[in-house]
């Protein structure tokens, strides 16, 4: 197994440059589109694919389809990171980005559960597994093909716009939902309106690859062609090569799974709490999530520009311990502005239940016991609640004492309404609401603040994964610890999380999960991650 000591000198025109990065991020703008399409339409997509006797379990549901595609990214990942050690890097995440398109089209297609039953579901959950397939193999495609062609002493910046174009996806994915709703009629937009995101995925799909295909075939990838340093099996050889299990765990546990998490809780996690723990309007929440993740797509680049000079230990490093210390208060802060109504009832009238068999179970439809009942009834209100052990079932709000005997237990839709009674008696405001202009400001800055936090762990990071592995199995080897990473830790972070919260009634209770890996991760990178300037793998980079 010989390795070059370097890869070929790439001393690329600004030209140059510019038409692998716009052609590389672009396609990455788009691919991460469609996969993110589903997780912003979340709510529509569980009334019409995964119909549930309960709101709680239709959205755990429909996280749980967003999983199956990130479980899948690291199959894609061995698959398409064979082909791009074996036949290239340019071919590979073509035939990735025209999978992705094609199965996000499906979506737009399939018809409601209502319709064909069953099938609705299945066919979802088999398009979110080629999704997944194909996002396995276009991450690493782009990210190595822009850290070939990039100087040194520029791989840092240059492949961190591969890093926002992540971001870039997410909040492409908002600029169209918003669009094409504020374009329609209500019933429009409920009735069919809403596949249209979908279905645009063919226009982009088209664009993607008229800008690839006047791409060439990577400087480094020619060069082990004409030397004859293709390697024989790649996905052997990454769990073979001298010193690559180590980088592959390093890769997985210090960087993949601490990026991720941080990424979707800056993002989907905050976007997830502002619509539902903090009843905000449903328009005015994606403005200011998709504005703060539009500005925060700076801190990428930033990060990424300053890992080219400090080493990319550093940001992520510090990244990761600020994340520790910052994540809970900065979801405290802007709960506090985002509805000041709700958090000043809750503070002034607690929700507190007791009682016996006080056992949640978010993933089912109907609760077996009364308490569990009455928990899934304040869950689906969208309230948060502490619970205590007792003899008899008892329900308080504030100094009152709710009257259980006369509950609708046998009727959801009315035990819905009595809650909302009692609430809004206790001076709950359940209404949706729109935060004044300077609530908004400060909800900004505490997105901007995690956006920094999520530019700093993964701005660096497609340079120090492309120099951490030997040229000859770089797409195998780094694509798989990373779509494992980010595929099962990140991936299913919207349904733990969400599970977390149901089973508490504490809408801060999910960040625990991200706490706990980014905990993992700041351990891993410390211990394993080299330090110092940039070096190349040959330079022992990990």
């Amino acid at each position: 197994m010989s390795e070059p000591a370097r890869h070929p000198e790439v001393s690329p025109s600004a030209s140059d440059v510019r038409l692998v990065i716009a052609a590389s991020s672009a396609g990455t703008v788009f691919e991460w589109y469609d996969f993110f399409i589903y997780g912003t339409l979340a709510a529509i997509i569980g009334k019409t694919f995964f119909p549930a006797g309960s709101e709680t379990l239709q959205l755990l549901l429909v996280w749980a389809g967003f999983a199956v595609g990130f479980g899948f990214r690291p199959l894609g990942a061995v698959l398409f990171g064979y082909l791009g050690d074996r036949l290239g890097r340019k071919y590979t995440f073509l035939v990735t980005v025209t999978l992705m398109g094609i199965a996000t089209a499906g979506v737009g297609l399939i018809p409601s559960a209502e319709s064909i039953g069953m099938a609705a579901p299945l066919l979802v959950l088999l398009l979110r597994v080629l999704q997944g397939l194909a996002l396995g193999g276009e991450y690493g495609g782009a990210a190595i093909y822009v850290s070939e062609h990039s100087p040194a002493n520029r791989r840092g910046f240059y492949t961190s716009f591969i890093q926002a174009s992540v971001v870039g996806g997410f909040v492409l994915s908002l600029i169209v939902v918003l669009l094409c709703k504020g374009l329609m009629e209500a019933e429009t937009w409920a009735a069919w309106g809403w596949r249209v995101p979908f279905l645009i995925s063919l226009l982009l799909l088209a664009i993607s690859l008229w800008m690839r295909l006047k791409l060439s075939e990577s400087p480094v990838f020619r060069a082990m062609q004409e030397e004859g340093e293709l390697a024989g099996n790649p996905f052997v050889e990454s769990f073979t090569y001298p010193g690559n299990k180590k980088r592959i765990f390093i890769a997985l546990f210090g960087i993949a799974a601490g990026l991720t998490v941080i990424w979707y809780t800056a993002t989907f996690s905050a976007r997830t709490f502002l619509l539902s723990a903090m009843r905000v309007e449903e328009t005015t929440a994606d403005l200011i999530v998709g504005a703060g993740a539009a500005v925060g797509m700076v801190f990428y680049l930033i990060f990424g520009h300053l890992s080219d000079r400090i080493g990319r230990k550093k940001p992520i490093v510090i990244g990761y311990a600020l994340t520790l210390l910052l994540l809970v208060p900065t979801f405290w802060v802007m709960g506090a502005h985002a509805n000041p109504g709700l958090a000043a009832a809750a503070q002034r009238a607690p929700i507190v239940v007791s009682g016996p068999d006080c056992d949640f179970d978010p993933f089912r439809s109907e609760q077996a016991s009364e308490c569990g009942k009455l928990l899934a009834d304040l869950t689906s209100v969208g309230v948060s609640y502490s619970l205590q052990q007792n003899s008899a079932l008892q329900l308080r709000i504030g100094d009152q004492t709710a009257d259980l005997e006369s509950y609708p237990w046998t009727d959801k839709s009315a035990r819905t309404k009595q809650i909302q009674t009692w609430l809004g008696d206790a001076g709950y405001d359940l209404a949706k609401v729109t935060p004044a202009a300077g609530d908004i400001a400060v909800i900004m800055a505490c997105l901007l603040v995690l956006m920094a936090l999520s530019g700093a762990t993964y701005g660096p990071v497609a340079a120090l994964l492309a120099e951490m592995f030997p040229a000859r199995i770089r797409y195998s080897s780094m694509s798989i610890p990373y779509h494992i990473g980010t595929g099962y830790f990140g991936g299913f972070l919207p349904l733990i999380a969400g599970a977390i919260v149901a089973k508490t009634g504490n809408p801060y209770a999910g960040l625990s999960y991200t706490l706990a890996v980014v905990s993992l991760a700041f351990v891993v990178a410390l211990w394993g991650l080299k330090g110092g300037p940039p070096r190349e793998y040959g330079d022992d980079a990990a």
